[in-house]
């Protein structure tokens, strides 16, 4: 076996290096995996351009990362050897804090971020906490199973979690990384999903990914498309947009629920007036457990539901990673190690 191995680092703020590293054991209360795919999220953007508070550089970014433990450190049990697995963006919880106290692991208030706090998986190896491993199923290859330890995991649970009914209009903003994924799942968790992006060129896609309705909101005022559809009982907002996630929120019905997953850079404005008289509201949603992470694959492999993919190998992570903050990626990128993935 190799005593080295390839990662690529982020040097300084928005310089990523390809180099080679010394294998190390892990640490006690670590594994150590050998990564055979990691997609690419714009979530990275915090490692690599250096905002993501209590970063140090050197750092490997990446938190969609899927591979099998090669060793255990002291202390380990419940996982073993030749494991396959992954790790998402939480990368493992306390158990202290009043958060993990309460059972809400998610909102640890240590919680250490993959690829930010500690090395990810830009690499061919990596360590990790037991407690942020996601154990990935038969019938998903690691190349299908890294976006969804996020993209997957964020839109499923946002959806699972919301107060939409079977048979309830449920709107998804966007059609990127994230909303062709949840279009997917809306269609399969029984809701009447209707896609709005720019564009009346996205429609035939947005149908294939199981779109009932498309709403160009290039062409005319989506709030008003969605109320003549009867008023959305949840928006999706996957877009980074601010401004079209104000636009919209006229289009929910009474306690409808506007849950938001794009990061924009500028405030969402709403009306007081809408608020008090329509009973809606506005949320955020930020991606899931372990354990949610593990449904979301389980839900994926049942249904069918997969990312739309195009894969890089780690030497052009750099590629890759421009690639995605450009929007040129159709719709997520995936590194992979040059090694089999099933």
């Amino acid at each position: 076996m190799s005593t080295t191995y390839k990662a690529v680092e982020v040097v300084r703020p928005g310089t990523l290096k390809l180099t080679e590293r010394p294998l190390q054991e892990p640490a006690a209360g670590q594994v150590r995996i050998r990564v055979e795919a990691c997609g690419v999220c714009h979530s990275d953007s915090a490692t690599v351009e250096g905002v993501l508070p209590g970063l140090a550089f050197p750092r490997v970014p990446g938190h969609e990362v899927v591979g099998r433990i090669d060793a255990l450190g002291p202390g380990v049990s419940g996982w073993k050897s030749g494991q396959r697995v992954g790790v998402g963006f939480l990368g493992g919880h306390c158990g202290r804090c009043p958060s993990c106290r309460r059972g809400d692991f998610v909102t640890c208030s240590n919680q250490p971020v993959t690829g930010g706090h500690f090395d990810g998986g830009y690499a061919e190896v990596m360590t990790a906490f037991p407690n942020g491993l996601v154990a990935i199923p038969d019938g998903l290859n690691s190349v299908d199973a890294a976006p969804l330890l996020c993209a997957g995991l964020t839109t499923f649970n946002a959806l699972r979690r919301s107060p939409a009914k079977p048979g309830e209009l449920v709107a998804i903003l966007g059609i990127g990384g994230l909303g062709h994924l949840g279009l997917q799942f809306a269609a399969r968790m029984g809701f009447k999903v209707v896609a709005i992006a720019r564009g009346a060129e996205k429609q035939e896609l947005a149908k294939k990914l199981g779109a009932h309705h498309y709403v160009d909101s290039s062409a005319g005022d989506p709030a008003t498309a969605l109320k003549a559809l009867g008023g959305a009982r949840v928006i999706l907002a996957t877009s980074s947009d601010s401004n079209s996630m104000s636009a919209i929120m006229g289009g929910l019905a009474t306690r409808g629920r506007m849950i938001v997953l794009g990061v924009g850079s500028e405030a969402i404005k709403v009306s007081p007036v809408q608020l008090l008289f329509s009973s809606v509201a506005i949320e955020g949603a930020l991606t899931g457990s372990p354990m949610d992470n593990e449904d979301t694959l389980g839900f994926s492999l049942t249904q069918g539901i997969r990312a739309m993919i195009e894969t890089v190998p780690l030497e052009k992570a750099e590629e890759g990673y421009r690639q995605m903050m450009n929007n040129k990626a159709r719709f997520r990128v995936v590194l992979t190690m040059g090694r089999q993935n099933s």
